[in-house]
């Protein structure tokens, strides 16, 4: 994937945000795993918005398939990210709190992220 991401890329609902700094295809399963993360560890008050949203489907053929007959069936979903994508925002926590839920949040990622403010 070419270029930054021009749309999503500012903190608009919450004051803390995770940015993503790398292009990649973010499965819906890694999204909720994040969003879980962020969720325990902020239990006590707070919100969270995940602003990303799978949309796209993966096709996959079953395994020793002669060609021809169509293509294959959705597998899963995936939301395409480029840097610069905000992918989690928290309010209603301290900075102390969010940047923790962000750091185990960034774990579960298979990109590179980073932590802002507003």
């Amino acid at each position: 994937m070419k270029g930054i991401s021009y749309h999503g890329n500012r903190i608009c609902f919450g004051r803390f945000a995770l940015q993503a700094l790398e292009p990649a295809w973010i499965t819906s399963g890694q999204i909720e795993a994040g969003r879980r993360t962020i969720t325990r560890y902020a239990r006590r008050g707070g919100k969270i918005w995940v602003r990303i949203f799978p949309d796209k489907p993966i096709t996959m053929r079953p395994a020793e398939t002669r060609m021809g007959s169509g293509k294959g069936s959705p597998e899963y979903w995936v939301s395409v990210i480029k840097p610069g994508r905000i992918l989690y925002e928290m309010g209603g926590v301290s900075e102390t709190v969010a940047r923790a839920a962000a750091r185990i949040a960034a774990y579960k990622m298979p990109i590179r992220t980073q932590f802002i403010t507003t």
